[in-house]
């Protein structure tokens, strides 16, 4: 018999209590768990950033945290920053900017790039290598990143507020 650990996790501003194997890793208890489908799983190795969740607001690999150490703290998925107006700007940005191809890994630059940029002044956007450093635990085999970086940049020069959101 597998021993098994309640934990509770604040998930996108809700307590979530399940039991878990002490070896799960936070990824899939989001995933298959809390059905929150936005963490994508790529390599599993901390490596490509398809699965960036907030982890107590700072960016973190859900491939590479147990979910027993996520316990009693506050994750935030990308569903979890749905109308937000700093991720409304920056999927508009995306948008403007063809910042994404196949789709994998724009969750986890998403996630990435909203820690970088949620509460920052339009008058103090981040240096171009600001955004490129945050994204190099993010990888993308389809855009080049040029465009994710631009869309980035614009998100920030113009406050990452969408007027629609």
């Amino acid at each position: 018999m597998k021993e098994t650990v309640r934990i509770t996790l604040l998930v996108n501003g809700v307590d979530q209590t399940t039991a878990v194997e002490s070896r799960m890793i936070l990824a899939d208890v989001l995933r298959e768990r809390l059905d929150l489908h936005s963490i994508h799983l790529g390599c599993e190795e901390g490596v490509c950033g398809a699965c960036t969740v907030l982890v107590d607001g700072e960016p973190a690999t859900s491939c590479l945290v147990l979910a027993v150490q996520a316990d009693g703290r506050a994750i935030t998925t990308l569903e979890g920053l749905d109308g937000d107006p700093t991720m409304a700007g920056l999927q508009a940005a995306f948008h403007e900017n063809f910042a994404l191809q196949c789709g994998f890994c724009t969750p986890g630059m998403l996630v990435s790039l909203f820690s970088l940029l949620e509460g920052r002044a339009p008058s103090s956007p981040p240096f171009e290598d600001e955004v490129r450093t945050r994204l190099s635990g993010n990888l993308c085999r389809c855009t080049g990143y040029q465009s994710i970086v631009a869309a980035a940049m614009q998100a920030a020069r113009s406050g990452a507020r969408c007027e629609d959101a």
